[in-house]
This record gives C-alpha cells, sequence and structure tokens, in this order.
C-alpha cells in the first residue's frame, strides 16, 4: 500500500514560513544531506518542532519516516509543488526606474517561479530599449500585450501618483496579482489579489531600532 497522501490546506503565516523550509533544505541537498528531521530543521531555524511537523505534513504528499526523517529531495519537490514554483508564472512590471531596473535585473525570481517577460514605462525614449534582456515597451502596449500572452501577474514600481491608474489598466489586461511597492493603498476589484511591498515602512523599522539601540548605549 502506498503511503502517499494528499496537501492539505495551511495557514497564511504557514505559507508564509515554507519559502523560508525550501530555502534551508535546498542548502542542506547542496551540502549532501539525504535525510532530515522535522526536529533539526525546527532547531536550524528557531521554529517550534510541533509547528515544523504540522507545516511539513500538511505540504508533503509523504510522511516522514521513522529516526530518518524526510527524503531531501522528496520535500523539496513537494513544497515546490505546493507553491507552484515548479511552474514558472510569467509576469510584466511597469515603471523602469531605479526600483525597477533592479527587479528587472535581479535573477532570483527564477528560483521562486516567476519570471518576468516584459517591461512597460511612460517615457517614450524607454521604447524598444532592453533592461537585462527584458524589452520596455510604451504603457499604451500594456492592456493588449497582456491580453494576447495571458499574463496574470503585475509588478507596480511607478511613483505614486501614478499608480491607481497603473493598477486600473492591469485589471483591464485580466491581471489576477499585483505586486505594489507604490506607498500608496490601492483600489482592486474582489477577486485581484493585492500585495504591497511597504519599503518605506521596512525602512522607518529598521531606522527605529538603530536609534533605540544607539539610545540605550549599545554598539551599532
Amino acid at each position: 500500500m502506498s503511503n502517499e497522501k494528499k496537501a492539505t490546506p495551511i495557514s497564511v503565516q504557514a505559507l508564509k514560513r515554507m519559502p523560508h523550509y525550501l530555502q534551508y533544505l535546498k542548502k542542506c541537498q547542496e551540502s549532501g544531506v539525504l535525510t532530515i528531521s522535522a526536529t533539526v530543521i525546527a532547531r536550524d531555524l528557531q521554529l517550534y518542532d510541533v509547528q515544523v511537523r504540522k507545516d511539513l505534513a500538511a505540504v508533503s504528499k509523504t510522511a516522514g519516516r521513522p529516526k530518518t526523517g524526510f527524503v531531501v529531495a522528496e520535500l523539496i519537490h513537494d513544497l515546490e509543488d505546493y507553491m507552484g514554483y515548479n511552474n514558472v508564472n510569467e509576469a510584466i512590471l511597469v515603471g523602469v526606474g531605479n526600483l525597477g531596473r533592479a527587479l528587472l535585473s535581479y535573477k532570483g525570481f527564477d528560483d521562486y517561479g516567476i519570471k518576468i517577460i516584459a517591461a512597460f514605462d511612460n517615457d517614450v525614449r524607454l521604447a524598444g530599449t532592453e533592461v537585462a534582456g527584458i524589452k520596455v515597451f510604451a504603457c499604451d502596449k500594456l492592456i493588449d500585450l497582456c491580453r494576447r500572452m495571458h499574463v496574470h501577474i503585475g509588478i507596480i514600481t511607478v511613483p505614486d501618483v501614478a499608480a491607481q491608474e497603473v493598477c486600473d489598466a492591469m485589471v483591464t489586461a485580466e491581471i489576477r496579482a499585483i505586486w505594489n511597492f507604490a506607498h500608496v493603498n490601492l483600489q482592486v476589484p474582489e477577486g485581484i489579489m493585492l500585495q504591497n511591498e511597504n519599503m518605506a515602512a521596512s525602512l522607518a523599522l529598521i531606522s527605529r531600532h538603530l536609534r533605540d539601540s544607539r539610545e540605550r548605549g549599545e554598539e551599532v
């Protein structure tokens, strides 16, 4: 009888832990580790043992083996399958400024199943150019191109004042998930996933932490 089982739904917090598990397991695999227990993973990632067992049990198609734990290669495959990393999702980016160029040049997206296939900008001088091998188009080409290529992921890296207009265009273009780097609260219809990446807030937290450390006399 096969011990294969179906993956079960998990919480949002558990889902956020999955990329950390995957990154850790890939490093283990590179080091020649063949099997690993939930206890070891919990210890190395400073998580609770029971929490890790529950997370991995929810996504793994095979149960961990007694004493030896999980087969690392199988667990990596199950995690990638659950999160869709083994099915590349094509994305477009709007806003080819400094941040946009940095994201277009970032090669790590491939590890997470994301491939940016085109970029858009309202600066006509950029139309027809390439950034890191990715072609830049004028913004008026966005809706038609996305519909024809069935792209469903959009990344917004435009100035705040233009973000909602770009977001609306993405919705019209049948984009289903939007990753927003602008510092504004965008309005999207029901059924559209919106993920805000508020770097200003993150930098504020970092700055506050450093200031508090200085006030406590700690070396920074």
